[in-house]
């Protein structure tokens, strides 16, 4: 998408653009036979995306690691949507016993499982370790996600066999992931505090989450599995994201204001590749603006995708294997 259409809104292939609202992309879409997990769904676009799946029907599941917030939110979404089916569960992506914590708490609902949007993450924070010893960025943002996605694929797998509705798997990343560290992901320096830049870890982290979805599609392709993995950009929108630079976030959207969207409009593109009939069996796919678009070298780069599944789950066994020993 060019700028022209990114401040003119002007639709994309999709009939779609930068100023289309996650209300108007999935009008008249029926999604009450969808039980969705939003992760991160409780603030922001995650809200929105939560609020608009509950609308057309969808059972949400809001994973949150504040859970009263998530309460709060859930009764707006009540208030407004009289019926909507939202359930709250606690998860900090950060921590890899909160993810299986989580996935033993939704596996104890005996719910089917269609939708899952990667959607929450933190910014450019300070420098800081997880609990699980892991740059917070990477960790919370990419790691999480990576742990908690391959813990409720069969769960994915097994409701897409038996109710023959592709399941689809959306990871929110951002156009950040060109600005990640020079050779892309720091596999040796993962946890290196004296090369740390907030923002190239920023970057880093939204370039795994591309590099993520695009090998698990290719694995799930290979399989021959009923589940599509996509990434999108949801664009410039200011929520409670950018806590850590609100000044200088502030300060850039004064001269680029054209070019920011609203919650309505951020959350679209990720309901639109969630929801969208046209798009099934589209899977490794990166969107922007509810149209598909070509991300950076580096997030095309299969040997990396690769590269960073294996050190994804060599991250986690060793996670693990701490948290058994403490």
């Amino acid at each position: 998408m060019s700028i022209f259409s990114l401040v003119t809104g002007r639709p994309g292939p999709s009939g779609y653009g930068s100023a289309s609202t996650a209300e108007l992309v999935t009008q008249g879409i029926d999604a009450s036979n969808l039980t969705a997990i939003v992760t991160g769904g409780a603030s922001g676009i995650g809200w929105e995306t939560s609020r608009v799946l509950a609308l057309r029907g969808a059972h949400v599941i809001i994973a949150a690691r504040n859970t009263d917030a998530a309460n709060k939110a859930k009764d707006v979404i009540l208030n407004d949507i009289e019926n909507a089916r939202i359930h709250v569960l606690k998860l900090d992506l950060s921590s890899t016993k909160s993810v299986r914590a989580f996935v033993d708490s939704f596996n104890a609902l005996h719910l089917p499982l269609n939708l899952l949007i990667n959607n929450a993450g933190v910014m450019f924070c300070p420098f800081q370790l997880s609990e699980d010893g892991i740059e917070m960025q990477f960790a919370t943002n990419h790691l999480g996600h990576f742990l908690l996605t391959n813990l409720l694929l069969d769960k994915m797998k097994d409701t897409a066999r038996k109710t023959g509705i592709e399941g689809r798997i959306v990871n929110l990343s951002s156009i950040a992931h060109v600005h990640a560290y020079e050779e892309g992901i720091q596999f040796d320096k993962i946890n290196d505090q004296s090369s740390y830049s907030d923002k190239r870890a920023y970057g880093q982290s939204k370039l795994a989450n591309i590099l993520h979805a695009n090998e698990l599609s290719r694995r799930l392709q290979e399989e021959g599995a009923n589940v599509a993995v996509n990434s999108v950009h949801p664009g410039l929108i200011m929520t409670p994201l950018m806590r850590h630079s609100a000044l200088l976030m502030k300060t850039l959207k004064i001269f680029t204001c054209l070019l920011w969207k609203n919650v309505a409009q951020g959350a679209a593109t990720t309901c639109y590749v969630a929801l969208d009939p046209r798009l099934k069996g589209v899977s490794g796919k990166y969107f922007l603006d509810c149209n598909e678009t070509i991300p950076s070298s580096y997030a095309r780069d299969q040997k990396l995708a690769r590269k960073l599944w294996d050190f994804s789950n060599k991250l986690v066994g060793s996670a693990s294997a701490s948290a058994s020993a403490s």
